[in-house]
């Protein structure tokens, strides 16, 4: 009889943990849009909520960690419940970054309130947040399912997040060597991409704790990435410089 209660009171504990973390990830969903539309839309009060929404996000993981050691001290799980108590440590600490890239957006969405925006990079941008809001959406998902083809798919699609990031990567630096009065606005856009890139790979993170909890082991195979912009040479326009 006290095994059944001390079974029930993890299970309620776990469900407790994973409640909470559905909690946290719907508050960074809710960042990555509202980062991206406030950059699109100069929205500065926007802005602001997402970067005062952030202490909200702070505050769950700390509840989430708490909970989480209470109960590995307590309980003292083993095999797949002491995996699934790992994984939402670590799926909270990867949600929490999320919501810090996105404060960080907001932050330069504030500074960029007065610029007016230069071809079509910002509509990129907002694509980008996009595909990285329903990455965080469907890992979470797959995190609560325990869903390990839905987990390993994630991992494959976070390629192309680092496709866009290469291809919006040599349209600003373009435009800077165009007209060097877009260097402002353009150096805040690569930060801003480079943000949401890092959000994709935090989410293909939870995947592969997603991975590890069904599994027992993290994927063999390295994930593609397609993330080129550190290696990046872009030649001179000539035409701009007529």
């Amino acid at each position: 009889m006290e095994n059944e209660h001390i079974v029930k009171s993890f299970d309620e504990e776990l469900s407790q943990i994973e409640n909470m973390t559905l909690e946290m990830g719907g508050l960074v969903e809710t960042q990555i849009l509202e980062s991206v539309t406030a950059l699109c839309n100069r929205d500065q009060e926007l802005a602001q909520k997402v970067r005062l929404d952030d202490k909200t996000v702070d505050l769950l993981e700390s509840e989430i960690n708490d909970l989480t050691l209470r109960t590995l001290a307590l309980r003292q799980p083993l095999a797949t419940d002491l995996r699934s108590v790992i994984c939402a440590l670590k799926v909270s600490s990867n949600l929490e970054r999320i919501g810090d890239y996105a404060k960080n957006i907001s932050k330069r969405a504030q500074v960029l309130a007065d610029i007016k925006s230069v071809g079509t990079a910002e509509r990129t941008i907002k694509r980008m947040g996009e595909m990285v809001q329903k990455m965080v959406a469907d890992v979470l998902n797959a995190y609560i399912r325990k869903d390990l083809a839905m987990a390993d798919e994630i991992r494959l699609r976070d390629e192309e997040v680092d496709y866009i990031h290469n291809t919006l990567f040599r349209e600003l630096l373009t435009y800077m060597m165009e007209n060097p009065s877009n260097i402002t606005l353009c150096m805040h856009l690569l930060f801003i991409a480079r943000n949401l890139e890092r959000m994709g790979d935090h989410a293909t993170g939870i995947a592969e704790q997603v991975h590890y909890v069904v599994t027992g082991s993290v994927p063999e195979e390295n994930r593609p990435k397609a993330d080129k912009t550190s290696q990046m040479i872009v030649e001179e326009n000539s035409e701009a410089e007529e």
